[in-house]
């Protein structure tokens, strides 16, 4: 039987991100494993959705394409509302830990693809193999798997490089999505760390158990989308420059980057302008931009795509969760200082070194909800997850591929 596509169109695609998050929360209410080891809600619903495609998939041979233009708007609203929460002090503060993770981060690029290849070679595959299952696909993720896989394709002899380097990038999502609440879990409890050492405030989010909050209204939230539109515009306008010099960046950087500005200048400026930096809001529109956008990414995974790759790319990937797993707790850990704010960023890290920067970010979000804020980690990783790793990562691929 031919396999028919069944298309959903944006807004339809965003009512079913609604209801799937939703039925993450009510699942995780419900079952306590995944309470206790911080399952962001977004995580099991996107989840158990993408699973029940794979089975309309496999029963009905109807393939589920989602329209994700929503998804992507709130990419860009999440990491604007961060910045417009975000406060220089805060990275001042930070500037050791953000040091240390750039250098611990730039090293893991070339780990990464050092295991790819070693799991290719062990194999019998194509070495470029190794790329592909390596940090062009696991810190690169998706987008960048899409522009390295023509070359490595066309040059290296990997017809279905595109096939395979989406496979692993997927399959990277889901379990970079379930590792950093565990690891995060194990560390508090093993280490015996306290979430009370990094301040009082949330950056992201409500907490799981909230007392008395100021009052959320109309007004309140329109403040806030006010603000990150116009940071949002310029934002895109500073993409804009920038690629015009011939430098590009996600567009969401530069919100990001734009917003921080806004955020720091501003209310020093304008001591009496209300602002949203800090308020129960703010954490609403962050952690709705941000649970809906994890939410209709892991929902519209194609899962059937993951069970035709060959037996030794799955060798290659528990190789590099392996690896990923000693590397924080052995090194990452420690060299952060053994503080809670490090264990934050190890949930992070697990979240973007095998799948992406939000993913990241919805870790460490599950684990600050849970166990209390850490505001720096939430400056200092997107800085490093989304800056500095793409440039770096395209150099490091170009160099394997030259030799």
């Amino acid at each position: 039987m031919e396999n028919r596509i069944f298309f959903v169109e944006d807004f339809i695609a965003f009512t079913i991100g609604m209801i799937i998050y939703l039925l993450g929360k009510h699942v995780n209410a419900g079952v306590s494993l995944l309470r206790n080891y911080n399952i962001p809600d977004a995580v099991t619903g996107g989840l158990l959705a993408a699973l029940a495609g794979l089975i309309v998939y496999l029963v009905a041979g109807i393939e589920l394409e989602y329209d994700l233009t929503t998804r992507d708007t709130f990419l860009v609203y999440f990491f604007t509302t961060l910045g417009l929460n975000a406060r220089i002090s805060d990275l001042l503060a930070g500037g050791r830990t953000l040091a240390i993770l750039l250098a611990l981060t730039l090293a893991y690029i070339v780990i990464q693809n050092i295991v790819g290849v070693a799991g290719a070679l062990m194999s019998g595959q194509p070495l470029a193999i190794g790329l592909l299952v390596g940090s062009a696909s696991l810190i690169g993720g998706h987008g960048t798997t899409i522009a390295w896989a023509p070359e490595i394709a066309k040059n290296h002899g990997v017809p279905q490089a595109l096939e395979i380097g989406i496979a692993s990038a997927t399959l990277g999502l889901v379990v970079a999505s379930l590792l950093g609440g565990v690891i995060a879990n194990l560390l508090i409890r093993k280490k015996h760390v306290s979430g009370e050492e990094c301040g009082e405030t949330l950056l992201i989010g409500l907490p799981n158990e909230s007392g008395e909050t100021e009052k959320i209204t109309h007004i309140t939230i329109l403040r806030v989308l006010l603000w990150t539109h116009v940071a949002i515009i310029i934002g895109f306008g500073l993409n804009e420059a920038i690629q015009k010099i011939g430098f590009r960046l996600p567009v969401f950087v530069t919100c990001l980057l734009a917003a921080i500005v806004l955020s720091n200048s501003l209310p020093r400026l304008l001591p009496k302008l209300p602002w949203p930096s800090g308020t129960k809001a703010l954490a609403v529109v962050s952690d709705f931009s941000l649970g809906l956008f994890i939410t209709m990414s892991l929902m519209s995974m194609k899962l059937w795509s993951i069970a035709g790759m060959a037996g030794s790319l799955v060798i290659i990937l528990a190789m590099q969760v392996s690896v990923a797993i000693l590397f924080i707790v052995i090194l990452l850990y420690p060299l952060l200082g053994r503080t809670y704010l490090a264990v934050v960023l190890s949930a992070g890290f697990a979240g973007f070194s095998l799948g992406a920067t939000p993913t990241a970010i919805a870790n460490m979000t599950a684990v600050t909800k849970a166990h209390g804020p850490a505001p720096t980690a939430f400056i200092i990783l997107p800085l490093v997850g989304a800056f500095f790793v793409d440039i770096s990562n395209a150099l490091v691929i170009q160099f394997f591929l030259s030799i």
